[in-house]
């Protein structure tokens, strides 16, 4: 059975979707919005807190500033950044739920089995061994 694809999405969509995914893809930039979360920074608390060069900060500043999903203004000397998107939160915890549930069943694939009492014959005899359950 056949089934439609919910999202009929045209090219020009689907490379914006694809930016914006690639643009999330760099784990500082996810480290610089989670510093954002709670409200605007100037640039050094953001440097501070990331303990990482201020360039290299800069960097991804100005691509998620491009990509829409920070918000920039200036007041005297100094820069302050905010969050534009506040949507890219619950792509996150999507992302994040998804992930946890995959790794909880990959553990649970790791777990040792159940043991269980089995009857096993033994030279004419019956006794109780406990085996792997399972195997």
């Amino acid at each position: 059975m056949k089934t439609t694809p919910q999202l009929a999405l045209s090219s020009a969509m689907t490379e914006l979707i694809a930016q914006r995914f690639r643009l999330l893809g760099e784990p500082m930039r996810l480290r610089i919005l989670q510093v954002l979360e709670p409200g605007e920074l100037p640039v050094t608390e953001i440097v501070n807190a990331l303990k990482s060069s201020q360039p290299n900060i800069s960097r991804h500043l100005q691509a998620l500033l491009q990509g829409g999903l920070i918000s920039r203004r200036r007041e005297g000397l100094n820069i302050f950044y905010s969050i534009a998107d506040p949507m890219v939160f619950k792509l996150c915890q999507l992302v994040c739920s998804s992930a946890t549930e995959q790794t909880r069943a990959r553990l649970a694939e790791l777990e040792p089995r159940t043991v269980a009492q089995k009857t096993i014959p033994q030279k004419g005899k019956l006794s109780r061994r406990t085996i792997l359950a399972g195997t």
